[in-house]
């Protein structure tokens, strides 16, 4: 098939497929939002990390007004830690285990469980420590270890308050809405022109053109809450490069290195996707031979290691902003936390993006 133009209409945007275009009303009112994440949610190692860290960094400030010298210090945070800590997994387990359970009950009652659960993990830190006969778990020395839970599980509590309700800021939720619900004009029409081109010499490619138009419009009109699993990505990142591909010929070459064990992993919508329209844009479209994308994705102890790259030609690519690529890492950051890594950088004749995420 002879190689179509490229330029129909001429590229201006700096961003992904998707252009910052003034918002719906309805987004500007906040009428349209994600479902609230639960602020039980504490199933991830950064939460899990930060909890464990302030409860015991309170811990430490506070037995330093009881302590004589520094080897009493030592003794006395020794013995708290031996209530803190199981006190503080109890509770983030039996969090992480109701968490959506508990996200359904109202403001007062999720307050009053979480103050419930702190007194409970405090009271059975403390029956812990006693089982080493370093106290006793009597009813009067259980007062203060669990009155001293619920107030560590209310201080907790607001701080995942507050984190649940800036998961999806009105800023983060603008540019959501920006990169999901707008398609770049000059994409849209050179597709379309695409497709009018191949109506007469080949009408069956010209229909898989707009069916994978029309799945990307799918994709991009999803609520932006939902996450989708990275199975479900690839394929759409290979209907994106397949409508490129009908567009600049031979001069686009694809490898795809997929894993099936790694497909389960959960991603944001639209992850791939302006990777390889980057890749597309500043490898590919520059460089007068062309060049080539190679997807690889695999399963590694328990995590999905998903690496984007493309060649890099001698001649200069069209300067962009990296809003595609902070974007993605962004969104990253709010579904997975510090379990996610997004790596990208420069290697020798390639451009390569790297991204590492839990299964």
């Amino acid at each position: 098939m002879p190689e179509l133009r490229t330029d129909a209409l001429p590229s201006t945007s700096t961003g992904s497929l998707f252009d910052p275009l003034p918002l719906p009303t309805a987004v500007q009112d906040g009428t349209r939002h994600a479902a609230a994440a639960s602020p039980f949610d504490v199933c991830h190692v950064g939460v899990v990390l930060r909890a464990v860290l302030a409860v015991h960094v309170a811990l430490a400030l506070g037995v330093a007004f009881a302590a004589g010298s520094w080897a009493h210090w030592v003794a006395l945070f020794s013995t708290g830690a031996v209530v803190a800590l199981p006190g503080t997994l109890i509770w983030l387990l039996a969090a992480c285990a109701l968490k959506r359970v508990l996200g359904a009950l109202s403001t007062p009652l999720q307050w009053g469980v979480a103050l419930g659960l702190g007194a409970v993990a405090g009271g059975a830190g403390w029956s812990l420590l006693a089982t080493t006969g370093m106290t006793n778990d009597s009813a009067v020395h259980l007062l203060a270890p669990m009155a001293t839970g619920a107030a560590m599980a209310a201080v907790l509590f607001y701080w995942l308050r507050l984190r649940a309700q800036l998961a999806q800021p009105a800023d983060a939720t603008a540019r959501l809405v920006e990169l999901q619900s707008r398609i770049r004009p000059h994409f849209l029409f050179n597709t379309l022109n695409t497709a009018m081109s191949l109506v007469r010499v080949d009408p069956t490619r010209a229909e898989d053109v707009l069916a994978d138009l029309a799945e990307l419009f799918r994709v991009a009109l999803m609520p932006g809450g939902e996450s989708v699993t990275l199975a479900e990505e690839i394929e759409l990142a290979k209907r994106y490069l397949e409508i490129e591909q009908t567009r600049f010929g031979s001069r686009l070459a694809v490898q795809w290195e997929v894993d099936p064990d790694a497909g389960a992993a959960r991603v944001p919508p639209l992850l791939l996707q302006p990777l390889v329209e980057n890749a597309v844009r500043h490898g590919v479209e520059p460089a007068p031979g062309g060049g080539t994308i190679r997807v690889r994705t695999r399963s590694r102890r328990g995590h999905a290691v998903i690496v984007v790259d493309n060649t890099v030609g001698d001649a200069p690519a069209r300067p962009g902003h990296g809003i595609a690529l902070r974007n993605v890492r962004e969104r990253l950051a709010l579904m997975h936390d510090v379990a996610a890594q997004f790596e990208a950088r420069r290697d020798g004749d390639r451009y390569r993006v790297q991204i590492v995420i839990p299964l």
